[in-house]
């Protein structure tokens, strides 16, 4: 039902708010392009070069390997036969962990312009977390990914520079946000769906006949709850979505769900709603929900930093010139060995940054 966004592991683990880019000659999301320069000169195994930083090989295989390794742990190692629209998920994961890292490095670039440094507090833990996440590997990650525990500081160092500077850009946008714009609702609904899926999980959208019955019934199952049937046995004889509760606010639903569900007082029910999903009977169980409209003050703050970030960092980036090394981008893989498990990377920065 919600809106799906995806997300990086690496940014999951690593609790940065960061703006996504690319090397490879793709937009960020507000269509500020960056300027891709394909040249020769590189040094030994640099990935790339953004103005006066870089990245080696070994840097993102630390990132590489550690992602590779989470999804594993989570889907098995048969999850790299998955395709969307022609891209292997590896090819996608070697994609997010390029543009993770090379964000890494031009918000470190962004520290130079306002003059945003560690500590040595900060610099301390970058070099003992370091330590940590170094003595944890095995002789043959390291050799396989081709690190030095100097390597691994210098990352550490880096996420903690790029952290910094993003407080820095978001120090003075704290928007004053109502209860109204931030309020939360909560909602039961019973779902007809419009479509069936295939063998491989494509959706299939029904005949119109089938819709056409589809909606029958839930015109049926409307007057059933206007006669007074009970909701939750409605929901357990007829809903088609597994989950029949949802808490929400404004903008991250579909947006005729949420149209009716916000025009609902409580316990009302709306009229049938149609969304690309099929066909929904919404009750309303509360229309302010202040615990969950507090928590959504917090992140509409968030979402409006992250925005204000978003700007700056694709203003500074429109400056740059970024040079892929594209024969050895493209040579990069996997390390598929059983001695090579590693996926604490992130986890460890974060035991030392939290």
């Amino acid at each position: 039902m919600k809106k799906i966004r995806w997300i990086t592991i690496a940014v999951f683990a690593l609790g940065l708010v960061l703006i996504s880019g690319c090397l490879t000659g793709c937009k960020s999301g507000d269509g500020i392009g960056t300027k891709v320069v394909l040249t020769t000169g590189f040094d030994k195994d640099e990935i790339f070069r953004i103005e006066t930083s870089s990245c080696t090989l070994p840097e993102i295989m630390v990132y590489l390997t550690n992602i590779q390794n989470r999804y594993e742990n989570v889907y098995g190692t048969e999850i790299w036969n998955t395709t969307a629209n022609g891209v292997t998920l590896e090819e996608n994961v070697k994609d997010i962990a390029l543009a993770q890292i090379a964000r890494i490095k031009t918000m470190n670039l962004m520290a130079e312009k306002y003059q945003v440094e560690l500590d040595d507090e900060e610099k301390a833990k970058a070099e003992n977390a370091a330590k940590a996440y170094y003595d944890s590997l095995g002789a043959e990650e390291i050799e396989k990914m081709g690190v030095t525990e100097k390597t691994i500081q210098s990352l550490y160092t880096e996420f903690a520079l790029a952290q910094k500077v993003y407080q820095y850009t978001i120090k003075d946008i704290n928007p004053e946000i109502s209860d109204d714009e931030a309020r939360t609702i909560t909602v039961q609904h019973i779902l007809i769906k419009t479509y069936a899926l295939d063998g491989t999980g494509k959706k299939i959208e029904y005949t119109e006949k089938a819709k056409q019955d589809a909606y029958e019934e839930a015109c049926e199952v409307l007057a059933l709850s206007r006669e007074g049937e009970d909701f939750d046995e409605l929901i357990r004889k007829y809903s088609e979505d597994d989950k029949s509760t949802y808490s929400f606010g404004k903008g991250e639903m579909d947006p005729a769900f949420e149209t009716a569900a916000f025009n609902l007082g409580t316990d009302e029910i709306s009229e049938v709603v149609e969304t690309e999903y099929g066909y929904h009977i919404i009750k309303c169980l509360t229309t302010f929900d202040k615990d969950e409209t507090d928590a959504n003050k917090i992140k509409i703050v968030e979402q409006r930093r992250e925005e204000a970030f978003g700007q700056e960092y694709d203003a500074y980036v429109a400056t740059l010139t970024r040079n892929l090394n594209e024969e050895l981008w493209d040579s990069v893989g996997f390390i598929h060995d059983e001695n090579v498990t590693t996926q604490s990377f992130f986890d460890v920065y974060n035991d030392y940054f939290e």
